[in-house]
C-alpha cells in the first residue's frame, strides 16, 4: 500500500481524517488472516458503481479505504466497475507497483447496466497464467432469457502450488423477490456451461494418483442470492458447485450491509482440490470507517451534502456489499518431497 500521496498538498485539509480512518480500518482488518507464505487470500467484492458519479463521486477518504481493504488480500474479484476507470486507476496507484489488474469491456446488454467485471491481484503472491475470456452461453432454451446480461469473466491464476481458474459474475437482479425467474435461469445456465466445460479448465482426466499442482475451477461474485434455501442457491449447487466449509457455517451472516442476504458467494466446482481451506468470513468495513459517528464530521467538512442521506451516501463511497473472503494453504512442498523419499 502506497501512502506517499497523503503528502499531497491537495489533501492538506483531509490528511488527518484519512489517516485516522486507515488506522481504524487496519486494526479491523486484523480480524482477517495476515498474508503469509504458503497461503492465499481470495476475496470477492461488489464495489457499488465503482467509477460512478452518484452524490458527486467518491471522496479521497473512500478511495484510500477501498485500497486498504483490497490490500489485505492476494486476489480480489470486483463487480460493478463502471465505464469510467479513473476510480479503479486511483486505487491501483494507491495499492502500488506490486499490484496488477484485468477487466472486461463495458456491457451494453439489456440489464448489463454498463458495467465491467475485474480482478486485481498482488503479483508477489499470484501469477496470471494467461487465460482470460468472457463466456457467452450457447443456445438457451429458456424463455426467461436469451443471454446473460453481464457476461461472466474467467481468468487463470496460480498461487504457490495451486492453479485457480476464477470465473466472476454479477447475476441479474430484477425485482426484489428471492427467486426472480431470470436470476435463477442465469445462475442455472452459467453453472451448466461451466460444468460442461470443466475439463477445459481443470485436468479431470489425470491418471496419476496425486497432483501436487492442483487445479480448481471457482465461480465467485454477486449472485443476488437472498437465502441458501432459495432456488437461486439450488441452481448453483445443482450444477456441481460447492462452497468451502467456512462459507457454509450457520453463524456466517450475509454479505449485504444489513447482513441478512447472501448475495455474494465463492463456490468451487465439485470440491476444493489439493489445497486446504484454513479460514473464511465476511469483512464489515462499516464497523471501522464511514460509521454513523463519522457523519457529522463528513457533513461539517462538506463531503456529505445531506446528513439525512448518510446511510445511502456511504454505500456510494464504500459499497452496499461487504467483502467475502476465504483463505487457502497452497504450499504442497512437504507432501511432494515426502512422496519422493518413497520412490
Amino acid at each position: 500500500m502506497y501512502y506517499g500521496d497523503l503528502r499531497d498538498k491537495r489533501l492538506d485539509a483531509d490528511r488527518s481524517d484519512i489517516a485516522d480512518s486507515l488506522l481504524r480500518l487496519r486494526q479491523g482488518l486484523n480480524g482477517v488472516p495476515e498474508k503469509k507464505p504458503g497461503g492465499m487470500l481470495l476475496a470477492t467484492w461488489n464495489v457499488r458503481e465503482f467509477g460512478g458519479n452518484k452524490y458527486g463521486g467518491r471522496i479521497d477518504e473512500a478511495l484510500y479505504c477501498i485500497a486498504e481493504t483490497i490490500n489485505r488480500f492476494d486476489i480480489v474479484a470486483i463487480q460493478e466497475v463502471r465505464p469510467d476507470l479513473r476510480a479503479l486507476d486511483r486505487v491501483m496507484q494507491l495499492l502500488g507497483r506490486d499490484w496488477d489488474r484485468i477487466f472486461t469491456d463495458v456491457s451494453y446488454a439489456e440489464g448489463g447496466n454498463h458495467e465491467r467485471l475485474a480482478f486485481v491481484w498482488d503479483r508477489r503472491k499470484v501469477r496470471f497464467t494467461g487465460l482470460a475470456g468472457e463466456l457467452v452461453l450457447p443456445k438457451v432454451e429458456s424463455q426467461k432469457m436469451a443471454q446473460v446480461a453481464r457476461t461472466p469473466f474467467i481468468c487463470g491464476f496460480q498461487a504457490g502450488w495451486a492453479k485457480f481458474n476464477l470465473c466472476t459474475v454479477h447475476i441479474y437482479y430484477g425485482t426484489s423477490v428471492p427467486n426472480e425467474p431470470r436470476r435463477v435461469e442465469e445462475i442455472k445456465e452459467i453453472g451448466k456451461l461451466l460444468s460442461g466445460k470443466a475439463k477445459d479448465y481443470i485436468n479431470v482426466g489425470r491418471n496419476d494418483k496425486k497432483s501436487y499442482s492442483p487445479e480448481n475451477l471457482v465461480l465467485l461474485g454477486d449472485f443476488n442470492i437472498f437465502k441458501k434455501t432459495d432456488k437461486t442457491f439450488e441452481a448453483l449447487s445443482e450444477s456441481g458447485f460447492v462452497l468451502p466449509a467456512g462459507l457454509m457455517k450457520d453463524e456466517l451472516t450475509g454479505s449485504n450491509v444489513a447482513r441478512d442476504k447472501f448475495y455474494d458467494q465463492i463456490a468451487f466446482y465439485k470440491k476444493v482440490s489439493g489445497i486446504k481451506e484454513s479460514a473464511a468470513g465476511i469483512f464489515d468495513f462499516y464497523e471501522h470507517v464511514f460509521r454513523e459517528s463519522d457523519a457529522e464530521r463528513l457533513a461539517a467538512k462538506g463531503k456529505l451534502a445531506d446528513r439525512s442521506k448518510f446511510k445511502d451516501w456511504r454505500t456510494y463511497q464504500m459499497s452496499d456489499h461487504l467483502v467475502m473472503w476465504a483463505e487457502f494453504l497452497v504450499d504442497n512442498a512437504d507432501a511432494y518431497l515426502k512422496d519422493l523419499t518413497r520412490v
